[in-house]
């Protein structure tokens, strides 16, 4: 009798496999149809729940003990749940735009392929999307770990009503870029977005240090710019490089290696404690001695760990500041109920922009 292939007998177990993975996330996804059903039923309008899939993600990344890593499993996981939670009800989410910005990849690493992109061309009109119901989330840029914080986004809390229902952490990888019609001998012009030219800035330096840097409104612009000319590139990342079939020149060229931007998700609804999670708070304070003081104290006599401290001009009153504040914690824990209410005493405003889970991913 001859022998069966050993490749062949690992191949046929592998389909057996596949069909068994199959199963069960078609078996998964009627379950969750059948959630939405008697959420219907309980007039519970919200199909997405941030706490609910951070708690999962992580009891995945804790319970993986095989050969695919960590991060790699709960990615999987993420588009599971994202094909699910379309079943339920698809979700909008209105981003930075255009298509291929850095703003759009985060937006697909939080909710997954399945949901449905929408580029704005401005942060505060991603605000008024989500206001009006447009859009059920959006996603904006908060700050970077080379340049600092994106002013716009924290001004544009100030008069809003949403609330921040998640974040997420970028590792930022900056691409020279040409296109199929580039001359990259003789490259005159560079295009980005000021944020990126200044995070490559000493690599420019060293290597095209007389070409013209031209900022424009976004990478993906930039990327879209080259298409049609001969002697210019740009600075972007992976997903205007594929949109725009561009071809990186040189690839990896920010100064830092651990450059990474941090976005907020915002939506019209709080969310409820995920077991490890963040509070961001807008503070006024009065001018006089010891406010920032009386402020921070707090903090340290309940133990609270702030993880972020940013000030910005009020807009009600010249020379005067109104303080961001990010700590570890939901607002219902007991050691931030603690804090608001001595805070809530000593100044003159203070609102919660919201509770979330912790980058999960």
């Amino acid at each position: 009798m001859e022998e069966k292939d050993p490749l062949s007998s690992l191949r046929e177990k592998i389909d057996a496999l596949d069909m068994q993975i199959m199963e069960n996330i078609s078996c998964r996804a009627g379950l969750a149809q059948q959630v939405a059903k008697v959420k219907k039923g309980q007039g519970d309008k919200t199909y997405y729940r941030p706490e609910r899939e951070a708690q999962v993600l992580r009891r995945v990344m804790n319970s993986n003990n095989g050969v695919i890593d960590n991060e790699n499993m709960a990615r999987l996981f993420r588009q599971i749940m994202s094909a699910c939670l379309a079943l339920e009800q698809p979700i909008k989410v209105a981003f930075l735009g255009p298509e291929g910005t850095f703003t759009q990849e985060a937006a697909i690493k939080h909710f997954g392929d399945s949901a449905t992109t929408m580029p704005m061309t401005a942060i505060d009109e991603v605000f008024r999307e989500v206001v009006a119901g447009a859009c059920d989330y959006g996603v904006v840029p908060v700050e970077n770990s080379t340049e600092g914080v994106i002013s716009h986004t924290l001004d544009s809390f100030m008069d809003s009503s949403l609330q921040i229902c998640g974040e997420v952490e970028l590792r930022i990888h900056q691409h020279f870029l040409v296109g199929e019609n580039t001359n990259s001998s003789n490259i005159t012009r560079v295009y980005s977005h000021p944020q990126s030219l200044a995070q490559c800035r000493q690599w420019l330096n060293a290597n095209y240090p007389s070409i013209e840097r031209v900022a424009v409104s976004s990478n993906a612009e930039a990327a879209k710019r080259v298409q049609g000319e001969w002697n210019s590139a740009a600075i972007a990342g992976d997903m205007s490089c594929d949109l725009y079939d561009l071809k990186k020149l040189w690839e990896k060229i920010e100064d830092r290696p651990d450059n990474s931007t941090r976005f907020l998700i915002i939506g019209r609804e709080s969310v409820s404690p995920s077991g490890d999670d963040l509070t961001s708070l807008v503070v006024s304070v009065k001018n006089k001695p010891g406010a920032l003081y009386a402020l921070l104290e707090p903090f340290r006599r309940h133990n609270l760990d702030m993880t972020r401290l940013e000030s910005r001009p009020s807009p009600s009153s010249k020379w005067s500041y109104v303080f961001f504040i990010d700590f570890a914690g939901h607002i219902e824990d007991e050691a931030s109920v603690n804090v608001l209410s001595e805070l809530t005493e000593n100044v003159v405003d203070l609102k919660v922009l919201g509770s979330y889970p912790r980058a999960v991913l």
